[in-house]
């Protein structure tokens, strides 16, 4: 998405403001030239500004969100007249109505691990709505393979918006969300999409059933599934599968998964249908974690460390490494760097608000309550409690 952010600018003038005037408030080497690159779209606030951001514009933390989305480009008027004539006369669908619908989703995915997912679940259910009728009632050959394609994509990451949302607590309809995409991918066969719904099912199974073996079954699954379709999905697998061992304590099948996921890394081409997936950041976070499950706590905090220190964006994923990476630490006793990595974490999910993380970071807290008496502790449930009635 592109554009200016009027809103943002609207919303400064109406507390009195001058951009010079907000560049003060929010402090931290900003200045008037920053405020106007950020309300002109060049570049978005970073995630550890926008708490002061929304403080200085009198907005909470989702409003915010709300200016900080940019004016929509000249050309969305005409692609939503578009869409809603495929929906009135779906024999009219075209090339162009399609593609306008694929380029919708993939900015609503790129988006997912930056934002809260409340703020893109609207968006995103419309699409797969729209999507799912057209595929049905719109289009034959090349368009209709290409509707239950972006089908598939949007039904992913719709499940993944609601399970994120949910806190990680509603897994039914997340399945619900990743069926329907596992579906549409049958339908044209496609194994990488069938394949990224398989394997966001099995998170279903580890992350929130807790369900190592129902979860190994669906991570081996998916790389069976893909292992002739795309490296970067069967490395995710196994990486996965490795995690799953781990959390069933068995180091050695946990670290022959580990290296099959090289394996399958180094293998990664620029062609692979989920190349836009991959980070070279991926295994250490996950081995970083399976370490962590099986008890080698010092290994763990050097490899999430190296993790953390890569990973500059301020992402979802990356406050689930912190917090990871906090737990490391509190299983060394050492509660002062265990407190910067959660402060860390804490600065992400102010902007995110991603499940994942908060899941950990209140791990890691109810793990500290033994100190709650010392003072870097305190502070942890402090900023933690702040952010928990937020939410």
């Amino acid at each position: 998405m592109s554009g200016k952010r009027v809103r943002l600018a609207r919303q400064r003038r109406a507390m009195g403001m001058t951009q010079e005037q907000l560049a003060a408030a929010i402090g931290e080497r900003t200045d008037r030239s920053t405020i106007y690159r950020w309300e002109s779209g060049e570049i978005t606030p970073p995630p550890r500004k926008q708490p002061r951001l929304a403080r200085a514009l009198g907005v909470s933390p989702t409003e915010l969100i709300d200016l900080l989305t940019p004016e929509a480009g000249p050309d969305e008027p005409r692609r939503k007249g578009r869409v809603g004539h495929a929906l009135r006369s779906p024999s009219s669908t075209d090339s162009a109505t399609v593609e306008g619908l694929w380029e919708e989703v993939r900015g609503l995915d790129k988006r997912y691990d930056r934002l809260p997912s409340t703020s893109l679940l609207a968006d995103t259910g419309q699409a797969l709505g729209q999507i799912g009728f057209l595929a049905r009632n719109g289009g034959d050959g090349a368009l209709q393979r290409d509707l239950f394609a972006a089908e598939a994509t949007a039904a992913t990451l719709m499940g993944q918006l609601v399970w994120d949302a949910s806190q990680r607590r509603d897994h039914r309809t997340a399945r619900q969300y990743f069926d329907q995409a596992t579906a549409a991918a049958r339908e044209i066969g496609s194994p990488a999409s069938e394949g990224h719904a398989l394997l966001r099912t099995s998170y279903l199974a580890l992350y929130g059933e807790r369900d190592p073996i129902e979860g190994l079954r669906l991570t081996e699954q998916t790389a069976e599934v893909t292992r002739s379709a795309s490296n970067v999905l069967t490395g995710l697998a196994q990486l996965h599968s490795a995690e799953a061992h781990a959390m069933l304590g068995d180091a050695r099948w946990c670290e022959s998964a580990l290296a099959a996921a090289e394996c399958s890394f180094s293998n990664v081409r620029a062609t692979d249908d989920a190349a836009h997936l991959y980070s070279e950041t991926q295994f250490d976070r996950l081995a970083g974690s399976c370490y962590l499950f099986l008890g080698d706590y010092r290994r763990a905090q050097r490899i999430l460390d190296t993790a953390a220190q890569a990973m500059t964006a301020q992402s979802k994923s990356r406050a689930i490494v912190l917090g990871n990476l906090s737990l490391a630490y509190v299983h060394q006793r050492d509660l002062d760097a265990a407190a910067t990595s959660l402060h860390d974490a804490i600065d992400v999910l102010e902007a995110t608000r991603g499940g994942g993380g908060l899941n950990i970071v209140s791990d890691a807290v109810r793990k500290l309550r033994r100190w709650r008496g010392e003072p870097v502790v305190q502070d942890i449930y402090d900023r933690v409690l702040s952010l928990m009635t937020t939410v």
